[in-house]
């Protein structure tokens, strides 16, 4: 007689509610806001730069309050 047993299956958050891959894009997004702030080609690029620092900052914050 054999006993099958099933191992529980895990459900898969999306990719948008898991922590690790968000929090890679929230620091790649401050990365980005430096770039932008240290670079002294374009104008438009230093303008924007404050808000895609702030952007991935308060991205992070939040992200890091998600589950494992």
């Amino acid at each position: 007689m054999m006993i099958e047993t099933s191992t529980p299956t895990k459900n898969k958050r999306p990719f948008f509610l898991r922590r690790g891959p968000m929090e890679n894009i929230a620091t790649a997004l401050i990365a980005l806001g430096f770039l932008m702030l240290f670079q002294p080609f374009a104008l438009v690029l230093y303008t924007w730069s404050l808000v895609t620092l702030l952007a991935g900052t308060v991205m992070f914050i939040i992200v890091s309050k998600f589950p494992e």
